[in-house]
This record gives structure tokens, sequence and C-alpha cells, in this order.
């Protein structure tokens, strides 16, 4: 299985190149936003010169390598300026600065299909990759991209029932279509309030200063799992364990692991790049929810039952609460402090 790392600034702290090189075997792909641009996530880390100028040197480093790069255009939102030559003109700018370093992107993820279609005329030889911003989780939504994409990441929600991406998976190569998918999203599974999390979550650099005094966090997961009696729902979450990833080979090409704004992006990518974890699986997630849960304990991931992967599918999507998720959580989460030498 070949995986995909977010890059992240490490000015000041460890680079992605040198975490990389320790994982060459694994990592495929790194993908990466452009300074100043919309991208779903907060832009003032990745904004400058000189963080442009960290990204192309380890952009260079990570070529060398022979890893492949992926360039993000995946934000929800474009305001007035998602259709329009304006737009066109910014990605052919930085389409044009990569390529004179000899870094034209192999693939760019993208949640718009006006850009796809420029990048389809412009670019013809790079991979257009369906953003997971685009929720793409059955064969209708596949064929209605008409040839748009190249490669889609599959809606993280459906993926933990194996037999419906089988036949997701069958049906994307059947029609010349690449699949992904997002291993270690945190987000809660179908959850109404994602579209307007991550919006919010991409203009935090503004909005972090205009929340009302006193009204608490405005998405669900974090005020959810601020109680203790609904943090079970964890369990009925879109991730995949690192030990279940194997269930992926010939379904997937593709996993991804969200590391751009992870605090601990080696220990993400070690877990998953050797399929195995000891240690506080909430940790491994982003948003990471740890500190959270860590208030009172953690998710012990060598606890689950060996069963795990087969009765953890299609039922969360209309959970009958019959009483299986409150029987493992009981299992897992620890009110002890952790073992030495474990990743809290």
């Amino acid at each position: 299985m070949k995986f995909a790392v977010g890059y992240f600034d490490g000015a000041g702290g460890e680079s992605i190149s040198e975490v990389a090189a320790d994982y060459r075997d694994g990592i495929s792909e790194v993908y990466f936003p452009w300074p100043g641009q919309a991208s779903g996530r907060p832009g003032r880390l990745y904004s400058g010169f000189a963080a442009q100028e960290r990204l192309e040197s380890e952009l260079v480093k990570l070529r060398g390598m022979g890893i492949k790069l992926d360039l993000l255009l995946n934000a929800n939102c474009y305001g007035a300026d998602a259709v329009s030559l304006k737009l066109e003109r910014t990605i052919e700018g930085i389409l044009e600065r990569l390529d004179s370093l000899g870094l034209l992107p192999e693939t760019v993820t993208t949640a718009s299909p006006f850009i796809a279609e420029y990048l389809a005329e412009a670019v013809p030889k790079v991979e257009r990759r369906a953003s997971v911003n685009m929720r793409i989780g059955t064969s209708s939504a596949v064929d209605y991209l008409d040839g748009r994409f190249n490669s889609v990441y599959v809606c993280r929600d459906i993926q933990r029932d194996i037999e419906r991406m089988r036949s997701f998976s069958e049906h994307c190569r059947r029609t010349g279509i690449g699949v992904c998918m997002l291993a270690n999203s945190g987000c809660l599974r179908n959850c109404p309030a994602q579209t307007f999390h991550d919006n919010y979550v991409a203009h935090s650099d503004e909005a972090e200063y205009r929340i009302p005094g006193g009204r608490g966090d405005p998405t669900i997961c974090w005020s959810l799992y601020s109680l203790e009696e609904r943090r079970e729902n964890f369990l009925r979450g879109s991730w995949i364990r690192p030990e279940d990833i194997q269930h992926y080979e010939g379904l997937v090409d593709v996993v991804k692991l969200a590391t751009r704004q992870h605090d601990r992006p080696r220990t993400v990518i070690a877990a998953y790049t050797s399929g195995k974890f000891r240690g506080n699986l909430a940790a491994l997630m982003e948003p990471n929810f740890s500190s959270l849960f860590g208030k009172d304990g953690y998710i012990d991931n060598d606890r689950f039952p060996e069963d795990w992967f087969g009765t953890a599918g299609s039922c969360a999507d209309n959970c009958r609460h019959c009483g299986r998720c409150s029987a493992v959580w009981k299992s897992v989460y620890v009110r002890v402090p952790p073992e030495p030498g474990t990743d809290m």
C-alpha cells in the first residue's frame, strides 16, 4: 500500500523531507497547498515569501527522492472568483512557477469542476483528482464527473463498508478512474455540519476573533465529545486503524494521511506505513481529539477486539444503538495513565 502525506512547514523543527526519507518505501506522494491560496485549511502557516522558499526547497528534495507531488486547489469556496479568468490566471502562474523549478506536479487535487476543466485543457498530462470534499461515494456520482477527473477520493463515510467499497472500486476501475481514500479523519461520520466546519476552519484566520464570547465552539464534534457519555461516537467514525489498512489492498491506489496540521506527523506516518500502532488511537486522527479525551483517559489501540474491522461497517450509517460500540468503548477507553514508552 502506498501513502500520500500532507506537506507541513517544519520551520524550526523537523522537515517533511527528513520524515519522508525515513519512510520512503511507503510514501508515494506529498500533497501541498500553495502559499496565499485557499486550500481548505488556514493559510497563515504557509503564507509569505519565506514560507514559499521553504516549500520550494522541500519539494526539490522530495522530487529528488522520486516522490510524486500533488498540488492542492481543494477549497470549497473561491468566492466571486470561483468561475473566472482571474482564477485561471492564478493557477497558470502557480503551475508556471513550479514548472520552471522542475516541479510540475503529477497531480492536482481540487473540489472544483471548473478548475478540473481548466486543467484538462491547460495541462492534460497532469492527473486531476477529485477532492474528498466532494464526497463521491456512488457509481452515479463517478459517472456524473463525465471525464473531468482521472481519480477520486472516495467519500470517507462509506469506506468502512468493505463490500460497498469493493463495488465502488470495481466501477471506477471499469471506467478508468483511480481510487484514493483518507485513512485518519477524526470527523464524525456523516456529520451534518462538515461543510460548515470545513469552511469555518478555512476562514479561521479571520473568524477566530469573531466568536461571540461564552457561546463555545460553533462546531458539532468538539462539543459532542466534551460530554463523556457521547464519546463512544468516536468509534462510529470513518477512520481506519493502521492494522486494518491491509483490507484495502487492490481496492484503492493511494491512502491519504492527514498530516498538514497534525502536531505529530511522524507518528501518523510511522503507524500507517508499518501497519501497527501501540498507543492512543485518537492521537493519530485529524482533528486530534486526544487532548480532549486525555482529561480522563485514552483510547488503547491494543485493546480493540479481533473482529473489530468486520463489525464496524455499514451499521453506523443508521445506528440502532445495539450496544456493540458501548461494549467496545468500555474495553478500549482506559482510565489510567498510559504505560511508559507508549505514544499518547
